[in-house]
């Protein structure tokens, strides 16, 4: 037997449980085999390990329509578990939903890698080629922590590299200037959480997304943290970032040292890190390569067609 507790939105608690508890019983009812109590924003469910996995996943299931349509019956309830049932409940390489109810799932080596180092260390680099999911695949495992209230914030920060433009000259404030630096966190996010959702995480503190200067001086505790663009940090940078790891905390840093866009790519942190830290227990080095590109079936050869002509140089 085994047991896991998995917790619900606590914001549509109501819609969820339903008018006297009728969803919850609906949902017991498919899964007759095990105990199941619903407490508060709390499940706790007790059965067959694959049982339980399966009932996880229904779950997760229920609350993204949920959150997608703000309300859920038994006849929703029925319907999702018929569809869910032959397709993806009996897959264990589900990591969460996205937010239009798609599995998200390793789909190459370097992914099933990264979980599996995910799985043993709390610091993990990856570092690959453009398009092979790393930063996608971090965000999704920084989601299901936050989901199954492993953490209790997800941090999200990007070098801000300039590209020839001083910030302080370009119109709008702050967060306008910074914004277009984090925009593929935030189209990320947007493909796994509904977006009024994410708004009030971002609102409330859960989910936060800042340029690394902004990292300094802080302690990132019961966090899940991840660092994109990494090659584009200096060593000092990137020990600044590293040092702020807390308690029960997760570190991902992602990049990809063919694109750096440091004036002097000889200072790129993302290139030295590895020799600096490959004696420390509990730190994996996950390394993609265009096997792993998950992009247009053209972003391989345009990558094997630039690495031919810096070869040539």
């Amino acid at each position: 037997m085994n047991e896991k507790n998995i917790f619900l939105d606590s914001s549509s608690l109501i819609e969820f449980y339903g008018q006297n508890n009728i969803n919850t019983e609906k949902i017991k009812q498919f899964f007759p085999k095990m105990k199941i109590v619903f407490r508060g924003d709390m499940v706790i469910a007790s059965g067959e390990p694959d049982e339980v996995s399966i009932f996880e996943i229904f779950i997760e299931r229920l609350q993204n329509h949920l959150d997608k349509y703000n309300k859920i019956d038994p006849q929703n309830i029925e319907q999702i578990y018929r569809e869910e049932k032959n397709e993806f409940l009996n897959d264990d390489n589900i990591l969460i939903f996205g937010r239009s109810g798609q599995p998200v799932k390793p789909r190459t080596e370097g992914q099933k890698r990264l979980i599996e180092a995910y799985e043993k260390d709390d610091l993990i680099f990856a570092i690959g080629p453009a398009g092979t999911g790393k930063t996608y695949l971090a965000i999704t495992l920084a989601i299901r922590a936050l989901k199954r209230k492993e953490i209790k914030k997800i941090i999200l920060s990007r070098p801000a590299v300039e590209a020839g433009e001083s910030l302080g000259f370009l119109p709008g404030d702050m967060k306008e200037k910074l914004d277009p630096y984090l925009q593929a966190l935030y189209d990320a996010l947007h493909d796994m959480i509904p977006g009024k959702k994410l708004n009030e995480y971002i609102e409330q503190g859960i989910v936060q997304i800042a340029p690394l200067a902004y990292m300094r001086g802080r302690t990132l505790s019961d966090s899940f943290v991840i660092l994109d663009e990494a090659q584009n940090t200096t060593i000092n940078q990137l020990k600044m970032f590293l040092t702020r790891m807390g308690e029960n905390s997760k570190f991902i840093v992602t990049g990809d040292i063919t694109q750096i866009d440091l004036p002097d790519i000889r200072k790129s942190g993302l290139l030295k890190v590895k020799e600096i830290l490959r004696n420390i227990k509990g730190i994996s080095f996950v390394f993609f390569d265009k096997r792993d590109i998950i992009r247009h079936k053209l972003v391989s050869p345009i990558i094997d067609a630039f690495e031919n002509d810096l070869a040539n140089r």
